[in-house]
Parts: C-alpha cells; sequence; structure tokens
C-alpha cells in the first residue's frame, strides 16, 4: 500500500498543476442539413432524428460516474441487453452476452477506446479478445453504441453489436482519488489538463490498483495505468495525439468443479467456492499505444482521420481439465498461451451534403479502414508455469481492409433512408515452426450491404426498420491448418470471414416529457459460429445458428435530480439444422433485466442502485442442463462535503448472493479420480464487498 500511495503522490504532485479548461467538444451530427457539435447532458440524449435503429444509443460520462463498477468492463452494461461477467482473474478480460450469444472474451462484438481498437484477431486464447482492464471511466466523454450488423462503418466482430469510448481532451479540474476496500482493494487515479500553449492543451492521468480478491489463492493484481493526450482546435477543426500505456500481472481461481464444492473437501483438506485445483494458473500482460485523429468539418462537409499503433503482450497460463492427462505433460492439463503483436492502423472517411436546400437533402458518406496485425502467437503444455511441450508456435501475418459507403436521404420529413455498402478484404500469411503443413497463406473478400427505413418522427415518435450484413474474422491459424498440432489428424482449412445477417424492427418515443422508451424485434443469423479453440490448438466450423428476440428500454426522468432505467431482452438461440445432439446453443442466455435508480442531487448527497437479472442458459444442445439464474444489485452512494471533495461509498452484490459468473459443462478430472468426469464447472460471483473513495479536486 505504501508503494502504491507513494506512486499516486507523485502522480498527482505531477497533475494537480493542471488547470481546467472545459470539456471538449463531440462528434458533428447531421441535423436540418447542418452539422451540429454535440454537447454533454445529463439524460440519455435519445431524443428523435438522432438515430438510425432502435437499439442505438450514447451513454454519458455523467452515468458511467454515477453508477458502482466493480470492473471497467462493467461500463458495457449500462448498454441495454448486455451482461459482463468474469471467469478467471480480474486482470483477464471480461466475458461478454448479449443477444443471445456466449460472446467469450469479444468476439462479434466490436469495442473501440480513444480511436484505438480493442479487439484482437487471432489471438492466442480467443479469437477477437477484448480486454478492455486499461479502461478509465472517469476520463469517458461518453459511449457511442449499436447493435446489429446496420452501419456501414463497422466492420469485423460487429455483427452482434459495436461501442465506441470517447475519451475527454480536457477535465474541468484537476481530480485525484483513493479507493480502499475489503479484499485488499487499493486504488489511486490522478487526473487533470493544462493549457500548454495557444489553443493547445494537454490531459494526463495515471493509476494505480492492486486487488487480492476473496480467492484462497490471493489473485495479487498489480494494474499500472498512464495516460497522455495533447489536443488542439476545436469541435469544427481540431486534432489530438495519445499515448496509453499499461500492465498488469495477477494468479487466478479459474472455474471449478461442482463436485468438489457439493463434497466440501478435496485432498484431505476443506473445498470451497473460492478455492483453486490448480493455484499456478495466472498471467501477465501490457498494452502500450500511440494514436492521433485530425478531423474538418463545415456546415457542408466532414473529413475524420485517425491513426494508431500499439504493442501488445499476454502470457497466460490456464487449467480447465486439470489432471485428465491427455495432453502428455505428466499430472498437470495446465496450458501456456503467448500472444505478442505490434499493430498497425488507419481509418478515414468523409461526409458531404447534398442538396442541402432542397425538399431531398442527402448526405453521402465514403470511408477506409486499414489494419495490420505482426504477430508470433503460441500454445503450449506447461506445470506451475514451467513450459513442457510446445503445441502451436506460429508467426502470422494478418491485413484487414476495409472500404464503405453511405447513402442518407430525407425522401420527406417523416421518411428517410441509410443506404450502406461495405466491403472487406482479410489476408492472412501464417509460418508455422512446428508443423510445416500448417504454413501457408489465405484471403477471403466479403461484400455487406446494408439498408434502415427510418418513419417519423411523429409525435416525438419513430419507426426503424433495418436489414444487413456483417461477419467475422476468424483466427488465421485456422484457415491454413491442415493437420491437427496434437494427433497430426487431417483438417480442413476454415474460411477467413464469416458472413451474418440481420433484420430488425424497432419503434423508439419520446412517450411523456419524462419517458423515452424503445422497443425492438430483431433476427440475426450465422452461417456457421466458426471459433479459434485456443485451449486446443485447432479451430472448428460449428452448426449454422440463428437468434431472435425482442429488447425493451426505458428512461424515465421525471426531474433533472433522479432517473430510472428499465431494460429487458428476450432471445430464442437456436442451430439452425437438424442435428440428433440437439439445437440448443450452450451459454446462450435468453433473459437479461437491468433496473437502475440515480439520484444526481438530494442535498449533498447523490448515489444509484442497480439490479441485474441473468435467466438461465442450456449447457448442452440438448438442453439437458441448464445454468441457474442470477440476481445481484450494487449501491453507490456520495456525499459531496464541499467543493474540493467528496466521499462516495460502493457496496457491490448488496444482498450477497452465492451467483456465479459463469456455469460450463465439460469433463475433468482431479487428482483423486482415475478417470474424466462429466460435470458442471463454475467461476462464483465474489461476495458482497465494500469500496471507499475520496475524490479531491484542486
Amino acid at each position: 500500500m505504501r508503494h502504491t500511495l507513494t506512486h499516486t503522490c507523485l502522480i498527482s504532485a505531477l497533475l494537480s498543476a493542471c488547470v481546467a479548461a472545459r470539456a471538449d467538444g463531440g462528434l458533428a451530427a447531421l441535423g436540418a442539413a447542418q452539422w451540429l457539435s454535440d454537447v454533454e447532458v445529463t439524460a440519455q440524449p435519445d431524443a428523435p432524428g438522432n438515430r438510425t435503429s432502435a437499439s442505438q444509443g450514447v451513454i454519458t460520462g455523467a452515468h458511467i460516474q454515477a453508477q458502482a463498477l466493480a470492473r471497467p468492463g462493467d461500463v458495457l452494461e449500462q448498454i441495454p441487453g448486455m451482461v459482463v461477467t468474469q471467469h478467471s482473474g480480474d486482470g483477464k478480460a471480461n466475458q461478454y452476452f448479449l443477444r443471445g450469444i456466449n460472446l467469450d472474451h469479444g468476439s462479434d462484438f466490436a469495442t473501440t477506446v480513444n480511436g484505438v481498437p480493442v479487439n484482437m484477431p487471432s489471438h492466442a486464447h480467443g479469437q477477437g479478445y477484448s480486454d478492455l482492464n486499461f479502461l478509465l471511466p472517469e476520463l469517458v466523454q461518453r459511449v457511442n453504441y449499436s447493435k446489429g450488423p446496420y452501419a456501414a462503418q463497422q466492420g469485423d466482430f460487429s455483427s452482434a453489436g459495436s461501442a465506441d469510448f470517447v475519451y475527454r481532451t480536457r477535465l474541468a479540474q484537476p481530480l485525484a482519488d483513493l479507493t480502499v476496500g475489503q479484499f485488499g482493494y487499493r486504488r489511486a487515479l490522478s487526473a487533470g489538463s493544462a493549457q500548454v500553449g495557444e489553443d493547445l492543451h494537454l490531459l494526463g492521468a495515471g493509476e494505480v490498483l492492486n486487488y487480492d480478491g476473496p480467492w484462497h489463492v490471493p489473485e495479487g493484481l498489480r494494474k499500472r495505468n498512464a495516460l497522455l493526450t495533447l489536443s488542439g482546435g476545436s469541435a469544427a477543426h481540431g486534432w489530438s495525439t495519445s499515448l496509453m500505456l499499461y500492465n498488469a500481472r495477477w494468479s487466478s481461481t479459474d472455474q471449478v468443479p461442482q463436485r468438489l464444492i457439493d463434497a466440501g473437501s478435496y485432498q484431505g483438506q476443506s473445498f470451497g467456492r473460492f478455492d483453486a485445483v490448480d493455484p499456478s494458473d495466472g498471467a501477465s500482460t501490457s498494452r502500450n499505444s500511440w494514436s492521433g485523429q485530425w478531423h474538418d468539418r463545415s456546415a457542408q462537409e466532414a473529413t475524420q482521420l485517425s491513426w494508431y499503433a500499439m504493442r501488445y503482450d499476454l502470457d497466460l497460463y490456464s487449467n480447465f481439465t486439470y489432471q485428465t492427462a491427455s495432453n502428455g505433460s505428466g499430472n498437470s492439463d495446465q496450458f501456456a498461451q503467448r500472444d505478442q503483436r505490434t499493430v498497425y492502423g488507419a481509418q478515414a472517411s468523409h461526409d458531404w451534403v447534398m442538396d442541402a436546400h432542397s425538399a431531398r437533402p442527402m448526405v453521402n458518406t465514403l470511408g477506409l479502414q486499414v489494419r495490420q496485425d505482426l504477430i508470433r502467437v503460441g500454445l503450449y503444455d506447461s506445470a506451475k508455469r514451467l513450459l513442457t511441450l510446445p503445441v502451436r508456435d506460429d508467426v502470422v501475418r494478418q491485413q484487414q481492409v476495409g472500404i464503405y459507403g453511405q447513402n442518407d436521404t430525407h425522401w420527406l420529413d417523416s421518411v428517410r433512408t441509410v443506404l450502406g455498402l461495405r466491403i472487406d478484404q482479410y489476408t492472412a500469411h501464417v509460418d508455422s515452426r512446428l508443423q510445416a503443413q500448417n504454413s501457408g497463406v489465405s484471403s477471403s473478400l466479403k461484400a455487406s450491404p446494408k439498408l434502415s427505413l427510418i418513419l417519423g418522427p411523429w409525435a416525438q415518435s419513430e419507426v426503424f426498420v433495418n436489414t444487413g450484413r456483417g461477419f467475422h474474422s476468424n483466427d488465421a491459424r485456422g484457415t491454413t491448418a491442415r493437420v491437427d498440432p496434437r494427433t497430426a489428424a487431417a483438417l480442413e482449412p476454415v474460411p477467413g470471414l464469416v458472413s451474418s445477417r440481420g433484420e430488425e424492427v424497432g419503434l423508439r418515443t419520446q412517450a411523456t416529457t419524462h419517458w423515452q422508451t424503445a422497443l425492438s424485434l430483431w433476427r440475426l443469423r450465422f452461417d456457421s459460429e466458426l471459433v479459434y479453440l485456443g485451449d486446443s490448438g485447432t479451430t472448428e466450423a460449428s452448426r449454422p445458428s440463428q437468434r431472435k428476440g425482442l429488447e425493451w428500454s426505458n428512461h424515465w426522468s421525471p426531474s433533472g435530480s433522479f432517473s430510472l432505467d428499465a431494460n429487458m431482452a428476450w432471445t430464442q438461440p437456436r442451430y439452425s439444422d437438424a442435428d440428433p445432439q440437439g439445437q440448443a446453443i450452450p451459454n446462450a442466455v435468453h433473459k437479461v433485466a437491468h433496473l437502475s435508480a440515480t439520484v444526481r442531487q438530494l442535498g449533498p448527497w447523490s448515489g444509484s442502485w442497480g439490479l441485474r437479472y441473468i435467466g438461465p442458459a442450456a449447457l448442452s444442445p440438448d438442453a439437458s442442463v441448464l445454468s441457474s439464474s442470477t440476481i445481484s444489485s450494487n449501491l453507490r452512494v456520495t456525499r459531496r462535503m464541499d467543493d474540493h471533495m467528496d466521499v462516495s461509498l460502493d457496496v457491490l452484490n448488496v444482498a450477497n448472493r452465492k451467483n456465479n459468473d459463469i456455469q460450463y459443462l465439460y469433463a475433468s478430472q482431479v487428482a483423486t479420480e482415475t478417470a474424466p468426469v462429466m460435470d458442471r464447472h463454475v467461476h462464483p460471483s465474489e461476495p458482497r464487498s465494500l469500496r471507499l473513495s475520496t475524490r479531491i479536486r484542486f
């Protein structure tokens, strides 16, 4: 703790000298054929005329700041219908669920932070791996989110949806946060901005976090995070460049067999929900990036350019089957996954207004996106973090190029269409250092048309009809694989890009002055659920699937100081082929509900309370085994002591319910067993915990 506070004091001393300017302007939006800059508001800005689908929206920074968050990735739970959990250590990417899809660690949900993509293609642990632990919630100005494959500017991994985290470039006041909590939770954050030249601003932030958790093997999470942003200009004509630095290390208690929890003992020792079968699991990771953006907007045109360069590393040790002796490494099924990559990318777009003063104004958009990943990725058998046998060792060079065009036309005052077309080229060069047969070059080309029809507004209401094709990329190693890396059995290469098709009908209305509601009926189909199995080193082409569902979201704000959000989602996920195994998609959640109340000012007091329900899911294709449903709630209470200091108390898992964050069904074998046993494996939610924070503004 002393080491943590020393670092924090140094950061605070540096940043406290910063003087506030103002929050930066938002992106331009088309309204009445003019480019208008956004402003941040305390209510969700879902007024009619600003959306192209009923399931699109914005989460403001003010709303995020009011919530009690156990982890940075929990911010995504503010998206109606989305669930964020964890099946391993807190330094690992979260487990995400949306629209009946077990997104695993990020597949089919595209995320960017401060202009830099988060998802990692051809990742050592899972395709589309999306680690949000470097996110600084205090710096988020807004989150623009959408669902379904309807937006031309959204490419890889966006079939279920996408989220773009927009960071601030200026702060009203420098601040320092200190948080202490149960289970060894210690966090310090300092941030501030200053004008360093004529129309030139520098923002800096630093974070240090230590956490052991309730686990009997202390998690030992040690996270260090820093951000520097230099910006100039205005919302109409400006630029910014950012340096983000992040590293973390931790030990992890992965999911454990339910049979050991039920027995209450293992190898003569007591065994409970927070114990580990293999105490040597864990990881270390780092993510460092340099990025920038430039924009120029006028009443008739808008041009945006952005770029990024990133260095990423992960060393991950996991053991989910314990001692099945299936990998030939003795008495441990632990495996190591290593990912080292350098990423370069850029995107450019140009919008221009045509016939701005006619009866049918339209906006045209052309865009280009490029990305290259230079990857060294490996899979190894290990025991107690010592490598015992290499399984895969590959050098991958992967390029993705996407071009898109879009036309947004107001045919009548109450009839508007958005027509788009996206074309993506995928190329991968794989050099397998262990199996020459698995080396090779692959490429794929995919066209994705989009169409949205917007009717209204009538009486502050709009009707949306959306359809479109999307895709996700597959792991590059699966596109060139000819033999199984363990058994040498013949394999069929899989395509680089996999199509999805989505349709949606929605209604969004400002039902009353204080109540906004949105209703969506949607369907999403995949040609096949192609997933790279990083735990075994192969890619399997799964069965075709279809999901359809209904979403209903509500925002009620009777006054400027109180709001209530109620969101519900029902989904029917099914494999769409005829297979005797069954039609249920394992781990696809059917029902999700969120209820949250926020009080912004009641004298010196403010706070929020959130309740989350996750319904059961099939754990096997025949649905013979179901996961248990969960209910959890978080509470935040804040008191403003004076103009310079706030004190907040977060209560996580208020009712101290014994929920499970994740549940799986598979075979495993522990040391006291002579053969693998099919069983439910669970990772428990953390028990009730208290965290006390102090914020000082300078």
